[in-house]
């Protein structure tokens, strides 16, 4: 690397690794939980005043109460019949992370598109930071441009880069080349 090198892993270097079975328990429990579609109670898993940091379109939620009326409750009346399925985990002291998808109806509005009744996949990847048996750090990136497209919009108005690898477009190049 040219230059000096930017400070890496800042919130894991501190991290107890003694506290990875812990940290599964809470995960999957609490994974378990939004499969039940629990609002009033995931408290039980989450910490009064965590923090979930989503992408754009998602927003970010500080504290249970956001976290329950400013994303749990509109994307449950958006999605029902929905299944969270993590398809990796993985687990290492105060820290987990996953990918996966949920399949779930589109049963109320999304994103300004009206119900259309079609199940959905709807791909994610969290990562969590637990903390004295609660998550307290929630980072999430939910992929709604692909529901998008499975809804009939296209979020990016034909401007998505997918065009490259259907050789619709030539990619741009940069005008130098690093090494």
């Amino acid at each position: 690397m040219r230059g000096s090198r930017p400070e890496q892993s800042m919130l894991t270097k501190n991290n107890d690794q003694s506290k990875t079975a812990e940290t599964r328990r809470v995960v999957e429990t609490m994974v378990d939980g939004l499969n039940d579609h629990l609002i009033d109670s995931i408290g039980a898993f989450f910490a009064e005043n965590f923090r979930w940091m989503g992408n754009a379109g998602c927003g970010t939620k500080i504290g249970l109460e956001e976290f329950q009326n400013n994303w749990q409750r509109p994307f449950q009346a958006a999605f029902s019949d929905k299944t969270c399925i993590d398809e990796a985990r993985l687990f290492m002291g105060e820290w987990a992370a996953a990918f996966g998808r949920q399949e779930a109806t589109h049963s109320g509005e999304f994103m300004g598109i009206a119900p259309t009744g079609r199940r959905v996949e709807i791909r994610y990847m969290d990562f969590w930071k637990v903390v004295e048996g609660k998550i307290t750090d929630n980072w999430v990136m939910v992929d709604f441009p692909h529901v998008m497209a499975q809804l009939g919009v296209d979020a990016f108005g034909g401007h998505g880069w997918e065009a490259f690898d259907r050789g619709e477009k030539t990619p741009p190049r940069p005008e130098t080349q690093g090494n």
